[in-house]
């Protein structure tokens, strides 16, 4: 029986499609090569307590937030997915991490999007040459796993997994089944006694890695690099890691030498902080499992327009409308005839709800023209009935706080805090106590 593939999303049916059931997409659908089934082979079953379980040693990338967002560092065997928007810095990251295990071993680096001029030019840029740097330029994955079988380097990277190219399929670089046949050639050989490999994947508009969702299911770790280019900062966090725990993450410094760790993310991202100014407030978020204190910026002015402007950048700008109109509902504050303007500095981007009760501080600061105490902080969710809900870890939030010097917190009154909290905390039972 053929098989038809949507080269979109990966939907298979018997038959073609003109528009595919799944996800909408028009001509889409290719056949695809009928597969040999294989007699399969006879297996045993080993009891749970029987299996081995010892500790594998770690390949250490020569970055501490990379080894600890990976959990300790590479593990041998291992299929890594680096994941970035287009010019934040995917590439530089690999190149110092391959500078920097270069001293335990020889580092193959297969570029199949740029030129062996291009690459070496930003090694030099960044000063990542080294003898045990291997650059090689090709495309289809078969050659470069034969030369990572006879060179046997410490570490693979694959630049980029939507680049690179299979022999045995048909199709186009970057199709479905293209970047499922790479992925599946690269995790054969690394778990066959090859090097932990690092494949670099490109995401969508939306944000979500470009490919099959197989590409996922496929890897052992999954991390996410992630800033806004128009900023300097850059985040690495770990969405999956089957040798460690996930959501770790690492925030950089993109400059002209490359990627500098910051090791105290929450004091970079204040640093600039204008004191004494109405409309500033400080929002202790969760990233991963990491508290971070994060500037959250209001401007509210008159508006000339029928229809006034809501802007959000950083924020989600639904979520900053609910929560206007849940202010103007539920505490009496008109603000039909106003522009509302909210910024989280620095350019990162904030989807905890814990967020919510920094905004509507920051917008009643401006719209009141009166500064919030310097010294305070504020999280906690905020409902449409006005109320302010309790988030997690409120215990971890409050002591990064009061390492930074804050000793006032506004959270929800509901919070289940220690009975000797480091900062002085007001609860909130609604924003009509603010």
């Amino acid at each position: 029986m053929s098989v038809w593939e949507c080269t979109n999303c990966g939907q298979t049916a018997s038959k073609w499609y003109g528009r595919c059931p799944a996800c909408g997409a028009f001509n889409t659908f290719e056949q695809q090569p009928e597969k040999r089934r294989s007699r399969g082979r006879s297996s045993q079953a080993t009891p749970l307590d029987a299996v081995a379980a010892e500790a594998l040693p770690r390949l250490s990338t020569g970055i501490p937030g990379c080894d600890r967002v990976l959990g300790g560092g590479l593990v041998p065997g291992s299929l890594v997915l680096l994941a970035g928007e287009p010019g934040v810095g995917k590439s530089t990251l690999l190149l110092q991490m391959a500078r920097s295990i270069a001293g335990a071993g020889k580092v193959l680096y297969a570029s199949a999007e740029e030129s062996a001029t291009q690459v070496a030019l930003r090694a030099r840029r960044l000063s990542c040459q080294h003898p045990q740097v291997l650059l090689l330029a090709e495309s289809t994955v078969e050659a470069v796993l034969e030369v990572a079988s006879q060179l046997k380097p410490a570490l693979l990277v694959v630049d980029s997994v939507q680049a690179m190219r299979s022999e045995a399929v048909p199709s186009i670089p970057g199709s479905v089944t293209q970047v499922r046949e790479v992925a599946a050639r690269v995790a054969e050989a690394v778990k066959t006694g090859g090097p932990p490999a690092i494949m670099v994947g490109h995401v969508t508009k939306d944000g979500t890695v470009a490919g099959p969702k197989s590409l996922e299911h496929l890897v052992d770790v999954v991390l996410e690099f992630s800033g806004n280019t128009a900023h300097a900062h850059r985040l690495l966090r770990a969405t999956k890691n089957r040798f460690g725990p996930a959501l770790e993450l690492a925030l950089f410094s993109m400059g002209e030498r490359g990627l500098e760790e910051i090791t105290n993310p929450s004091q970079a991202l204040l640093s600039d902080r204008v004191s004494g100014a109405p409309g500033s407030s400080v929002a202790v978020v969760l990233e991963g499992l990491s508290p971070l204190l994060v500037e959250i910026q209001a401007l509210v002015s008159r508006s000339p327009l029928l229809n006034p402007r809501r802007v959000a950048q950083g924020f989600d700008a639904g979520r900053l409308s609910l929560l206007l109109a849940v202010v103007e509902k539920r505490a009496g504050v008109k603000l039909a005839d106003r522009d509302v303007f909210v910024n989280v500095a620095g350019g990162l981007e904030v989807v905890e709800p814990a967020a919510d009760l920094a905004v509507v501080a920051a917008v009643l600061s401006s719209l009141t023209d009166v500064p919030l105490p310097e010294d305070a902080v504020f999280f906690g969710e905020v409902g449409l009935l006005g109320e302010v809900r309790a988030v997690g870890r409120s215990d971890a939030r409050l002591r990064e706080a009061a390492a930074l010097g804050f000793r006032r917190a506004f959270t929800a009154k509901s919070a289940s805090l220690e009975a000797s909290p480091p900062v002085s905390v007001t609860g909130l039972a609604d924003i009509g106590s603010l």
